[in-house]
């Protein structure tokens, strides 16, 4: 193992020097023992290529083969750390590997589902039909005569993403210690996001669960088919699932063939992203256009088909709430209401001073809504807000990377398909009305009864701690002069308590009284009654 890890490193090296890299660093602001390596190497004999530096790691990464190319486009999604022109030739690396040998794949199918193929399928091609980096795919009819896919994980293929993963933890410490910006990139922190990206693609029975919620999600729907997974020939390496047919959202061609309605298909792909990002918190998080086709049938009232949901994102209540209030609040223009909410939901220290991040988000937006509002990219205004939230000490979490993503992703799809879309136009109506109907009474009612039956329970021991009301042992002793307050504190607490109680035993008494007789005003006042108490106790 510590031969193949240097070897690889060797590898590496080659590359590296191949493609010239070390010509993308500063190195006067490098140790200076580092800084004469760098300038003296002999390396420097090697004549650069003729290519932009977006394109010569792109190709490095390209050389460095499979699990290197997987890094580079998860890379290519954090356009908050890389600057445009190398996010872009990032985005372009493609994912096409050879195949592995028929033999194997059979052998694999097998072993998993513990039966021959000729048992298992009626007819099984031993062509695959696609074959990336982690997996492959061959065509198959079930013995139902049943058209489908299976996606088989490739021979070998977590120990070799382990062994580069530890290497890419290795560089990943090198250029944050050594490079100028190195901790701005948070290089070690793009390491283990891809770490757990790729090792999550690795286990298909997540990615068929994660394909069964979308599907169920989207059931009887017209805007967005996801195919149906066959458990009883799924396992960690193999997946089995009905075989689609459509168009490639990229086949522009194809879809104007067809008479398809392609303004219509832009805004029904922000709606399908609303809608599984705001009612579903559950969103399909690699909508790139190799995993998006259009239905042929219906093409004035197109539907969307997507497959490989081996990345999902999802997003908190709060996260939830937050992100639509600042979207809205973004695009009215009113940046002091972006800097609160900043602050109101954690994203940055509740010490930032609000006047000088207003300041700041104002000079990042006003540019941008200097254009046309069609114009204006809504994934790369997120991207901006994003990377000057983290000059105030913002984290960004990976749901809302993975958000951001899949938010260009859509957008630039929908504007190749239709280039006058105004997404501002499908989203607004869509979070405003999403606003309303999360603080609707019957919202408000629907989300307190989640909790209701945790309340039920505690309900006999309610008496007993109306009596006594919340305790707070005094271990230390304490002056004399602060007695009285602590008293005065305790009594305060346990009205506070009672009220509370008061207001959780109407809401209680509100929603059984719903579930025997229906909703009444009555009932709605009774409930209202509570939420008003809480609200004020």
């Amino acid at each position: 193992m510590a031969l193949f890890g240097i070897r690889r490193l060797l590898t590496i090296l080659l590359i590296i020097i191949r493609f010239r890299l070390d010509q993308l660093i500063d190195v006067t602001r490098l140790p200076s023992w580092l800084c004469i390596l760098l300038r003296f190497g002999p390396w420097r004999l090697v004549p650069a290529p003729q290519h932009n530096r977006g394109a010569r790691l792109r190709l490095a990464l390209e050389a460095l083969g499979p699990v290197f190319i997987k890094f580079g486009q998860q890379l290519s999604t954090r356009r908050d750390l890389l600057p445009d022109d190398v996010a872009d030739e990032l985005a372009k690396l493609q994912d096409q590997v050879p195949p592995f040998s028929n033999e194997q794949a059979r052998t694999l199918i097998e072993s998993a589902l513990g039966k021959p193929v000729e048992e298992l399928f009626g007819h099984f091609e031993t062509q695959p039909l696609a074959s990336a980096s982690v997996a492959q795919v061959h065509a198959a009819t079930l013995n139902n005569g049943q058209q489908v896919v299976v996606k088989v994980i490739r021979p070998d293929i977590q120990r070799t993403i382990e062994k580069d993963i530890r290497l890419l933890y290795s560089i990943a410490r090198l250029v944050q210690h050594y490079l100028p910006d190195g901790r701005r990139l948070r290089p070690v922190e793009v390491v283990e996001d891809y770490e757990l990206t790729i090792l999550d693609e690795l286990d298909l029975q997540r990615e068929g669960a994660n394909t069964s919620q979308l599907r169920r999600n989207f059931a009887d729907s017209d805007l967005l088919y996801v195919p149906e997974v066959y458990w009883d020939y799924t396992r960690r390496n193999v997946l089995v699932m009905e075989r689609i047919e459509g168009i490639p959202v990229t086949d522009v061609a194809a879809l104007n063939a067809q008479n398809t309605d392609m303004k219509r298909l832009a805004e029904r792909g922000v709606e399908i992203f609303f809608t599984q990002v705001f009612r579903d918190s559950f969103f399909h998080a690699d909508m790139h256009p190799g995993n998006i086709f259009v239905s042929r049938k219906h093409p004035e009232r197109p539907q969307y088909i997507a497959i490989d949901c081996a990345i999902i994102g999802s997003l908190s209540d709060s996260d939830q709430y937050y992100l639509a209030r600042n979207l809205l609040a973004i695009f009215q223009r009113n940046y002091r209401e972006v800097a609160e909410l900043h602050i109101e939901c954690g994203w940055v220290p509740p010490h930032t001073r609000v006047r000088e991040f207003e300041s700041a988000i104002r000079s990042v937006c006003e540019p941008v809504f200097e254009k046309p509002l069609a114009e204006i990219s809504f994934g790369q205004l997120l991207v901006y807000l994003f990377s000057t939230a983290r000059r105030f000490e913002m984290e960004v979490q990976p749901s809302l990377v993975l958000l951001q993503k899949t938010l260009l992703n859509i957008e630039g799809l929908g504007r190749q398909l239709y280039p006058e879309l105004n997404l501002w136009d499908t989203a607004k109506p869509f979070l405003e009305h999403w606003l309303r109907d999360r603080y609707s009474p019957q919202s408000m009612f629907k989300r307190v009864s989640h909790r209701l039956p945790g309340w039920l329970e505690q309900l006999p021991n309610l008496p007993e701690q109306l009596l006594e009301g919340p305790r707070r042992p005094i271990e230390m002793p304490v002056p004399n002069t602060d007695i009285e307050h602590l008293e005065r504190q305790l009594q305060q607490e346990k009205r506070s308590y009672r009220w509370r109680v008061l207001g959780i035993v109407l809401i209680g008494a509100s929603l059984m009284q719903a579930e025997l007789a229906h909703w009444s005003p009555h009932t709605l006042a009774l409930g209202a009654l509570g939420l008003l108490v809480l609200a004020l106790k």
